[in-house]
C-alpha cells in the first residue's frame, strides 16, 4: 500500500524542524518561529492522514466545499503548500485537466478555474479534503467526499457518491469526479460509477476502462481494498440506463 502523504508531509516536517533548529542555533529567532510552526502543522497532518487514524475532517473542509476562517488560519502552512505544488505538478505534467470516461462521465484534477472543468454544466463529485471549491464553481451541483492525497474513500463514501452520481446521469446530467490530479481517489469513485451504470462489469474492469482514456492513473492498495468491500456489501444491480435498480445497497 505504501505509506503515501503521511510519510512525505512528516518528512517535510522533519526538513522544517531541522530548519527551525538551525536558523535558532544561529541567532535567527524570530525568523525561525514560521518554520517551527509549519514543522507542527505538517507533523499534524501527517499523524491525522496515516491510514490507522484517517481523519480528514481534521482540515474541517465542508459539504459545500469551503473552509472555515478558523482552518484556512491554522492550517494555511499545509493548505496553500498543496494548492501551489498541484498547480506546478499539474503545469509540468502535460496531462489534460481532465478525460471522458464514458457519455457524460469525466474524471480529472482539481478544476482551479472554469476552464479546467468539462462542457455542459457538469454536476461535479470532490474527491479532496485539502482543496476549496473555487467560487466560480458555485452554480454547479456538488457533493463532496473528503478524503486524503493517496488514501481512499470508504466502501460506504463510495457508495454515496455513486448513488448521487447516478441521479445526475438519470437526468441526463454530465458528471465530473476530480481529486488533485484525477489518479487516485478519484478513479476509485469512478471505477465503482461505471459498475453501477453498467459500462463495466466489476471495478477491475472499469480500472481498465479508465486508465484507456486516462494513462496515468494509479490507484493504490487502499483504493482497491476499498473498492473490493464496496462490491462485496453492494445489493443493487447495474442498470444500463445509467440508473440504480430498485434494491439498495447495505450502505443505506
Amino acid at each position: 500500500m505504501g505509506v503515501g502523504i503521511s510519510f512525505f508531509i512528516g518528512l517535510k516536517a522533519a526538513a522544517l524542524f531541522l530548519f527551525f533548529a538551525f536558523l535558532r542555533s544561529s541567532g535567527f529567532w524570530l525568523l525561525s518561529l514560521p518554520f517551527l510552526y509549519s514543522s507542527l502543522v505538517s507533523f499534524l497532518v501527517s499523524l491525522a492522514s496515516h491510514p490507522s487514524i484517517n481523519l480528514p475532517l481534521l482540515l474541517g473542509k465542508s459539504s459545500d466545499g469551503s473552509f472555515p476562517i478558523w482552518s484556512v488560519i491554522i492550517f494555511s502552512p499545509y493548505l496553500y503548500f498543496v494548492r501551489g505544488f498541484s498547480a506546478i505538478r499539474r503545469l509540468r505534467s502535460g496531462e489534460a485537466p481532465y478525460s471522458e470516461i464514458c457519455e457524460g462521465v469525466y474524471v480529472g484534477g482539481w478544476p482551479s478555474s472554469l476552464d479546467k472543468l468539462p462542457p455542459g454544466d457538469p454536476a461535479i463529485v470532490d474527491c479532496t479534503c485539502e482543496l476549496p471549491r473555487r467560487q466560480e464553481l458555485r452554480g454547479h451541483a456538488y457533493f463532496c467526499v473528503p478524503t486524503w492525497d493517496t488514501r481512499s474513500p470508504g466502501p460506504g463514501e463510495i457508495e454515496s457518491a455513486v448513488k448521487w452520481a447516478c441521479r445526475k446521469r438519470a437526468q441526463n446530467k454530465p458528471v465530473f469526479i476530480h481529486c488533485a490530479y484525477g489518479h487516485g481517489r478519484s478513479v476509485a469513485v469512478s471505477c465503482a460509477l461505471l459498475v453501477a451504470l453498467g459500462v463495466a462489469e466489476d471495478w477491475k474492469n472499469a480500472e481498465r476502462i479508465i486508465k484507456e482514456r486516462r494513462p496515468y492513473i494509479r490507484m493504490n492498495g487502499l483504493h482497491r481494498k476499498a473498492l473490493e468491500e464496496w462490491s462485496k456489501h453492494r445489493l443493487s444491480t447495474p442498470k444500463k440506463n445509467g440508473a440504480l435498480s430498485s434494491g439498495e445497497s447495505s450502505y443505506s
